[in-house]
């Protein structure tokens, strides 16, 4: 591209992701490995073998939920439920068994305690049996309440009345969105993230069976390919537009910004969510064929970014700081005005910032043969108010990245603190 010399750039490389499928155990079941690394806390490898990415896995205990700053796994299944029993006592057992199975299940355990084979042989399993003999393959599972949980009659059947924080509103109607509402809201959700999309898909199949007759499910999303990094371990990913996503995201390795910008704080309030977070998804459908047509001179300005090797179009290397002052020929900025980078950039939303844990996913086609594609947009911060909706505003009117995406699918949720050991289940804080 001929004009490229207005800004300087580095030659970068995307080291693909490990996918393979391995013999585990005598009975030698195949498992389905993604890429992944190995950033927290692992499972012991097995005797003879070398610890790889599916041999991981992540304590559910502890002062935060796992699955926010854990380094993103390779797949998603996320999903929302509404509730079917306005039972205080009815969730409060549901939580609780959401919690043994969950950390049952992070530890490469089956979800319940009889397995897919035991217990007894005239009744249905408390397992359903399809990651038999698979590993933990880093498995997360992260729980969060939505706003419609405390909201009416419902809110008051719950003893709810009053608890919602303030943080934790109906996101409004932005610019340009086209959101259906099947795939908007919940009274509660889960995301779990692993290295297996069998490992994943099987966590939310056993926690759906476990809530029968208590909530079902509202919609859920799978995802693959993460499109950030939460760790300085990670290569920076790359979204199905084909431009590394995500650089600038925030990291488990700097906890001072993770707690200004991630964790609740005892003064922000309620109680019951210091240590917590606040979740916001967002089902963000790409116009591919479109894209796919556009110049690769208008993509990168677009973006702001060089499509190779990640650099701001202002010059330096990927992880360079974006000089938004630094002008090209005739005198315009070299990161357009409109770009995505400038609209998203902390310098320019009031230094606020979120942590991503987005994911790529294809639905099949639509009725016209177009990929049904896009970003599932994953964001935990501190407070909504102050960080995803204010920037979201600026990106609906100025983005020109606008063109190419719609917004179809949304989400809020709060996201409690973690679980601090046995005896202790998820938002236990709130129900007292």
């Amino acid at each position: 591209v001929p004009d490229r010399a207005d800004h300087a750039s580095e030659a970068g490389s995307h080291a693909p992701g490990l996918s393979r499928r391995r013999l585990l155990g005598a009975a030698g079941v195949g498992a389905v490995a993604g890429a992944g690394v190995a950033l927290a806390v692992p499972a012991v490898a097995r005797a003879g073998s070398m610890q790889s990415a599916d041999d991981v896995a992540y304590s559910f205990y502890g002062e935060h939920q796992a699955g926010i700053v854990t380094p993103a796994q390779d797949r998603l299944h996320f999903t929302a439920f509404d509730l079917t029993s306005t039972s205080r006592a009815d969730l409060v057992r549901l939580l609780k068994a959401w919690t043994a199975a969950a950390e049952r299940m992070t530890r490469g355990a089956a979800a319940g305690e009889f397995g897919a084979t035991g217990g007894s042989y005239d009744g249905p399993p408390d397992d359903t049996g399809e990651a038999l003999g698979l590993p933990a393959s880093g498995l997360t599972l992260t729980f969060g309440f939505g706003p419609s949980l405390f909201a009416g009659a419902k809110g008051a059947a719950l003893g709810l009345t009053g608890q919602r924080p303030a943080a934790l509103a109906a996101l409004p109607k932005f610019p340009g969105d086209t959101l259906d509402p099947a795939q908007c809201g919940g009274d509660l959700c889960v995301q779990a993230c692993a290295n297996d999309p069998q490992v994943a898909v099987h966590a939310i199949r056993n926690l759906a069976r476990i809530a029968f007759g208590t909530a079902h499910v509202r919609w859920s999303q799978l995802g693959f390919g993460r499109t950030s990094s939460t760790s300085t371990s990670q290569e920076t990913p790359r979204n199905l537009f084909g431009f590394k996503d995500g650089t600038a995201n925030l990291k488990a390795e700097d906890p001072g910004l993770v707690n200004d910008h991630v964790w609740v704080q005892n003064s922000d309030g309620p109680p019951w969510m210091a240590g917590g977070s606040y979740l916001v998804s967002r089902r963000i459908r790409m116009i591919i064929e479109t894209w796919d047509r556009t110049s690769l001179r208008e993509q990168e300005q677009i973006i702001g970014r060089d499509k190779g090797a990640g650099a701001p179009l202002s010059g330096g290397g990927e992880f360079t700081e974006p000089d938004f002052a630094r002008l090209g020929r005739e005198s315009k900025p070299l990161v357009p005005i409109d770009s995505h980078v400038r609209l998203a950039h902390h310098s320019t939303n009031n230094g606020a910032r979120l942590l991503r844990r987005g994911y790529n996913f294809v639905d099949g086609t639509d009725n016209l043969g177009h990929l049904n594609a896009g970003l599932f947009f994953l964001a935990y911060q501190r407070d909504p108010r102050t960080a995803f909706i204010p920037m979201q505003t600026q990106l609906a009117r100025s983005d020109a990245l606008n063109e190419y995406i719609r917004h179809v699918g949304s989400g809020i949720f709060a996201v409690p603190p973690g679980v601090r050991g046995a005896g202790d289940y998820v938002g236990s804080g709130l129900f007292g």
